[in-house]
């Protein structure tokens, strides 16, 4: 038997997808224009597309989102729109929401990750790196986008090394359609049912406070 409207978690929670990557460095055109599509295709699916709000192959995919009219959050390492701009150079166009933590570069990583249910990695330096490490020590899926260089491509050496099974679940795939139908897949056969779960046992408006 399936729940009633009010608990549904396909009409109350939007997928949240996160995009990981390289804000600089040498980046291949082919590879920007890869993640471009990966955007597109995560707004066809209605998902929500939220990054660092950062420059780099994490605003190709804010742009790819664009054109296809998705919902774009940046979680910003400044303290305001000032600082956003002036102190860390970060792009504002594209977005639909801000949201500025003051928590700095590496700060930031842990809202960026636990705002979203799944999260993609493209390309990648030091700071994708951490985000890695929160996304797979917290159990998130994560989706590996690969022939984009970078910790991308070392993932699974990486892994090798931790000796840790956190539950975390990772989709390796060189074609963004391809990857996203894999993080799909695990999406829908096992956080959606715990997502049901949840909300079967409690109030989708929340209770007030006693």
């Amino acid at each position: 038997m399936g729940l009633s409207p009010d608990r549904d978690p396909s009409k109350l929670h939007r997928v949240a997808v996160g995009v990981m990557g390289s804000a600089g460095g040498d980046i291949a055109p082919g590879v920007m224009d890869k993640v471009y599509q990966l955007g597109q295709e995560i707004a066809r699916r209605n998902w929500v597309l939220v990054t660092g709000a950062c420059p780099g192959l994490p605003h190709q995919a804010v742009r790819g989102a664009n054109a296809e009219g998705g919902t774009v959050v940046g979680i910003s390492p400044a303290l305001n729109f000032g600082e956003h701009m002036l102190k860390y150079r970060s792009p504002c166009r594209g977005y639909d929401v801000i949201i500025y933590t003051g928590s700095g570069l590496m700060g930031r990583e842990i809202e960026n990750i636990r705002t979203c249910d799944m999260v993609i990695l493209a390309g990648g330096r030091s700071g994708t790196l951490g985000e890695f490490a929160i996304a797979y020590d917290e159990a998130k899926i994560i989706g590996a986008l690969t022939g984009t260089g970078g910790i991308t491509e070392n993932l699974r050496q990486i892994i090798s090394f931790i000796h840790k099974d956190t539950g975390a679940r990772v989709v390796y795939a060189d074609d963004p359609l391809e990857l996203m139908d894999g993080l799909a897949s695990i999406y829908e056969t096992e956080l959606l049912p715990y997502y049901r779960t949840v909300l079967a046992n409690s109030d989708p408006d929340g209770i007030l406070e006693s």
